[in-house]
């Protein structure tokens, strides 16, 4: 990749400090950020050159880019090393953090809320306060994750366009 233009830098850094408010590293964010305005996939060695950031934070930084779903290998005519791709759909990238997002913390924290309100059940613990609460919090995570597993068969098109019909849904609904 050539050198970074200043929007190249400003977006890289904004990027990656918003990865640190999203519970991701900074180093990750920022390797995301590059390969999402990258015109072609990129080595390691590229993205530690550009980034000025050690090698093994690069390497583990990819593999947690990986395990989201987010960046690909790929590999270059006449060049034995990987390269590394993130996808350019805005929207399939949402999808896949968000179906990621719910696996790692929607799903567990609605065991653990079934947890607690089937031991609080089992031992006849009366503390009518904490149930009210987990089971409120139960009953929020359930309807959400209901409404994204609804949500989440539709075509990215169809989920592009009922994310712009928002207004006229709540409209229709009387909500607003």
């Amino acid at each position: 990749m050539p050198e970074l233009s200043s929007v190249h830098k400003k977006f890289i850094l904004h990027w990656g400090e918003m990865g640190t408010r999203w519970g991701i590293s900074r180093t990750v964010a920022q390797i995301h950020a590059l390969l999402y305005i990258s015109p072609e996939p990129l080595n390691a060695e590229e993205i530690t050159n550009t980034l000025s950031v050690a090698r093994s934070n690069v390497s583990i930084s990819l593999k947690e880019l990986q395990s989201w779903g987010l960046v690909k290998i790929s590999h270059v005519i006449g060049d034995r090393r990987d390269h590394f791709e993130t996808m350019t759909d805005v929207w399939e990238m949402f999808r896949v953090v968000m179906d990621e997002r719910k696996r790692r913390e929607v799903d567990p924290t609605i065991a653990m809320l079934k947890e607690c309100l089937l031991e609080m059940e089992e031992t006849s613990d009366t503390d009518a306060h904490t149930r009210e609460r987990l089971g409120s919090l139960r009953e929020f995570f359930t309807t959400a994750h209901d409404w994204y597993e609804q949500t989440s068969k539709l075509s990215t098109a169809s989920y592009r366009k009922l994310a712009g019909m928002g207004g006229m849904v709540l409209r229709a609904l009387k909500l607003v």
